[in-house]
C-alpha cells in the first residue's frame, strides 16, 4: 500500500511509515494541485499538514484512497463531504499540538498587554520610548474564552495561573467540567464580549462559526476589548475587526491565523495595533514531532491493522472497543441487508433499537453498519464512513433507541424499516459472544444463522407446506442448509425461513409462489 506524504513531516514520522510492513512511502512535499492529483491517484493513504488542500476536485482523482491523516487538529483544508461520500476516513491528531497552540495564545496575551513587539521594533531603530509603551497588568482582568476543548481548556488553566478571571462560551461543554476547571460559563457570546478585557478564540471553523465575531458582536463588546485568534482565520470577520481597531472600539488584536494564508490584503496584519504571526500555533519542535508520530501511527493502524483513531467523519472507537464491537458490526450489517431486501418499496425510515449488553456500548459504528447493510444490495463501494451520508442523500431518516434490558436475551438489537404503508422488523442476537443469529422477523420467533442465501416464505399454517417447499427445491437440485418455521398461532399465518446452498432463479420462486398455501416468497442474499 502506498502512503503519500504531501507536506513536510518530521523524520520520526517517516521512520514509522518506512518500518511498517506493507507500506511504501511516497514523500513529496510541495506538490502543485495538478501534481497532487497525479500523485494521489495511486495512493492508499495520504498524510498532510495545513499546506495541502484536498478539494473535491483533488479527491475525485483518488482512485484507491482509503485514509487521510492530518498532522494537526484542523481539517478545514479537507473537503469532508467529498471524502465521506467516497468512503475515505479523515483523521486528525488533536492532542499533539495542544500545548503549543495554548502557549501561542498566552504569548499573544502578554504581547498585547505589554506592547512587547512594538517596543522591540522601536529599540531596533535605536529609539527609547519608555512612556509610549506603558502596559497593563493581566492579574484581575477578565479573559473570555470561546471554545473550551483541549486548547481552550489549557489556555484557561494558564490564565487562572495568572490570576485572571476566566469566563467561557461553549454550547457543548458540560457545566460540571467547567466548574471543576474554575471557569464561569456564559449563556451567550454577547455576554462574554461585554464582560471581557481579552477574548481568545479556540473554536473550529464551520459554517456556524464563520464570521461569528462580526460588526454586530464587536459593537456590543466592552470598549477597549482585545481580540486573540490563534484558532482559524474566518471566525473573526477581518474587515469588521479592522474597522473596530480604527475606531478604537478594539484596543488591539493578536492574530496567528487569517482567512487567506498568506494574506491577500495585508492591511490587518500591518496595522499598528495588531500583533501578527504566520500561523505559528503548532510550530514548535515538540508539536511537530508529536503530530508527525501520531499521524504516521494512525495511518499504519488504519491501513495495516484496520483500526481507526481520531476520525472526524467516522465514530471514534479505540482498538479495544472496536474489537468488542466487531461481532455486532457483522450482525448489524446482516440485519440491515435482510430488512432492506424484505422491503418491496423504497425505505424511508429506519429505527435501530439496542437492548441489554450492546446498549451499554458506543453504538455509532454499529448503526453505521446497519446503514451499510441497507445499501449494500443497491450501492457499490458503501462502507462505514459514507453509509450514513448516502442514506441522508436518499431522504432516509435513521433513528437509534436503546433499553437496558433485553428480556429473553443478554444482548439484542432490532432493525425496523418503513417504506410507505409497509413495515418490516428483524431482530438478532449473538450466540457465544460472536456468532450472529436472526431470532425475530416481522413478529415471528426464529433461530437462523443470517448468512448466504435465505428464503423468507409467508404461508398459511397448514399441513404439507414444508413438504412442498422441500420437494420443489429438491426437484431443482437446491440443497437446504437449514429450515426454520415460526408462527403466532395454530392455523394462522406462519413464516418459513430456509437457508439454501444455491440461489434459486425466478422459475423456482414462481413455482413456490403457486403453492396454494404460500402467500409470498422473498429471496435475501447476504454477501
Amino acid at each position: 500500500m502506498k502512503v503519500l506524504v504531501s507536506d513536510k513531516l518530521a523524520k520520526e514520522g517517516l521512520d514509522i511509515l518506512n518500518a511498517a510492513k506493507g507500506i511504501e512511502v511516497i514523500d513529496r512535499p510541495g506538490l502543485s494541485p495538478d501534481e497532487l492529483k497525479e500523485a494521489i491517484a495511486e495512493a492508499d493513504g495520504i498524510i498532510i499538514r495545513s499546506a495541502t488542500k484536498l478539494t473535491a476536485d483533488v479527491l475525485g482523482a483518488a482512485r484507491r484512497l482509503k485514509a487521510i491523516a492530518r498532522a494537526g487538529a484542523g481539517v478545514d483544508n479537507v473537503d469532508l463531504e467529498a471524502a465521506s461520500r467516497r468512503g475515505i476516513i479523515v483523521m486528525n491528531t488533536p492532542g499533539g499540538n495542544t500545548i503549543s497552540a495554548a502557549e501561542q495564545a498566552i504569548g499573544m496575551l502578554f504581547a498585547l498587554a505589554r506592547s512587547i513587539p512594538a517596543a522591540d521594533a522601536s529599540m531596533k531603530h535605536e529609539v527609547w520610548e519608555k512612556k509610549k509603551y506603558t502596559g497593563t497588568e493581566l492579574t484581575g482582568k477578565t479573559i473570555g474564552i470561546i471554545g473550551l476543548g483541549r486548547i481552550g481548556s489549557e489556555v484557561a488553566r494558564r490564565a487562572l495561573g495568572l490570576r485572571m478571571n476566566v469566563i467561557g462560551f461553549d454550547p457543548f461543554l458540560d457545566g460540571e467540567r467547567a466548574h471543576a476547571l474554575g471557569i464561569e460559563m456564559t449563556d451567550s457570546l454577547e455576554d462574554l464580549l461585554k464582560r471581557s478585557h481579552y477574548v481568545s478564540v479556540h473554536a473550529s471553523l464551520t459554517e456556524r462559526t464563520r464570521g461569528m465575531i462580526g460588526r454586530k458582536e464587536l459593537a456590543a463588546a466592552r470598549d477597549g476589548i482585545a481580540i486573540i485568534n490563534c484558532a482559524r482565520g474566518g471566525i473573526v470577520d477581518e474587515q469588521a475587526l479592522l474597522e473596530a481597531l480604527e475606531s478604537g472600539k478594539v484596543s488591539g488584536a493578536g492574530l496567528d491565523v487569517f482567512t487567506s494564508e498568506p494574506p491577500t490584503d495585508w492591511k490587518l496584519a500591518k496595522h499598528p495595533k495588531v500583533v501578527a504571526t504566520p500561523h505559528l500555533g503548532a510550530s514548535t519542535e515538540e508539536a511537530q514531532l508529536n503530530v508527525a508520530i501520531a499521524a504516521a501511527e494512525q495511518m499504519v493502524d488504519a491501513l495495516v491493522h484496520n483500526r481507526v483513531r481520531f476520525a472526524v467523519n467516522f465514530p471514534s472507537v479505540d482498538p479495544e472497543q472496536m474489537a468488542a464491537l466487531q461481532p455486532y458490526l457483522t450482525l448489524a450489517r446482516r440485519l440491515g441487508a435482510i430488512v432492506s431486501q424484505l422491503s418491496a418499496g423504497a425505505v424511508k425510515e429506519v429505527t435501530v433499537t439496542y437492548s441489554g449488553e450492546v446498549a451499554a456500548q458506543k453504538t455509532e459504528a454499529v448503526t453505521a453498519a446497519v446503514a451499510v447493510g441497507l445499501l449494500s444490495s443497491y450501492v457499490e463501494d458503501v462502507n462505514l464512513v459514507n453509509a450514513g451520508l448516502l442514506l441522508k442523500e436518499r431522504g432516509v431518516l435513521m433513528k437509534e433507541t436503546r433499553t437496558s434490558t433485553a428480556e429473553e436475551f443478554v444482548t439484542y438489537m432490532s432493525v425496523e424499516a418503513r417504506s410507505g404503508a409497509e413495515s418490516h422488523c428483524v431482530g438478532g442476537t449473538l450466540f457465544g459472544k460472536s456468532s450472529p443469529r436472526l431470532v425475530l422477523a416481522d413478529g415471528f420467533e426464529l433461530e437462523v444463522e443470517p448468512a448466504g442465501t435465505i428464503l423468507f416464505i409467508r404461508n398459511e399454517d397448514v399441513p404439507g407446506v414444508i413438504g412442498e417447499v422441500g420437494r420443489i427445491l429438491g426437484d431443482h437440485k437446491i440443497n437446504i442448509g437449514n429450515m426454520n418455521n415460526g408462527r403466532k398461532s395454530v392455523g394462522g399465518e406462519a413464516l418459513t425461513v430456509v437457508t439454501v446452498d444455491t440461489e434459486p432463479d425466478e422459475t423456482v420462486v414462481d413455482e413456490l409462489t403457486r403453492v396454494p398455501s404460500i402467500v409470498d416468497v422473498r429471496v435475501v442474499r447476504l454477501r
